[in-house]
């Protein structure tokens, strides 16, 4: 088995790990870094329960490999910690966007980057962006108010300032 030495970003803590050449994003950040926020459920990139942000853009850290990540900046559900996040959190607890738990760092990590990007959404537009991502428990509706909230709430503040 070959292996690659990596040199990723992650959480704001730079790493160089050497892992196999066909071991995921996904796996070196549960078994190798121990943040076991991202979630493992389908393993074929449909969930979206594995969701990461890698250089701002969220992807599907179980059908990325590792050695693609060379140079990256990854941030897990475990980094998100600015007040954009705790607003997405705060909503995602007063309306009900939370149930078994096992999407929730997918949604969470996706939600995050659309709040960030403080474009105004409706209730189609949010539930299209979350769309890649499934739940077996809430029925969506919580997940799509908490997102569109936080949304507005950040809209709002830098409206403010």
């Amino acid at each position: 088995m070959s292996t690659v030495t990596v040199k990723v970003n992650v959480n704001g803590t730079p790493r160089t790990i050497e892992v196999e050449s066909r071991t995921s994003l996904a796996d070196l950040l549960r078994d190798r870094v121990r943040l076991t926020g991202t979630h493992l459920g389908c393993e074929q990139g449909v969930c979206g329960s594995c969701t990461v942000l890698m250089d701002g853009l969220p992807v599907r850290s179980c059908l990325t490999l590792a050695a693609s990540c060379d140079g990256a900046e990854v941030v897990t559900v475990e980094g998100l910690d600015d007040a954009d996040a705790h607003r997405l959190r705060q909503h995602f607890s007063t309306e009900g966007a939370l149930q078994c738990g096992f999407c929730t760092s997918g949604m969470l990590v996706t939600g995050y980057e659309l709040v960030r990007r403080r474009t105004e959404m409706d209730r189609d537009q949010v539930a299209c962006a979350l769309a890649g991502n499934i739940c077996r428990c809430t029925g969506y509706n919580g997940i799509i108010r908490a997102v569109q909230k936080a949304n507005d709430d950040g809209m709002a503040v830098d409206d403010l300032t």
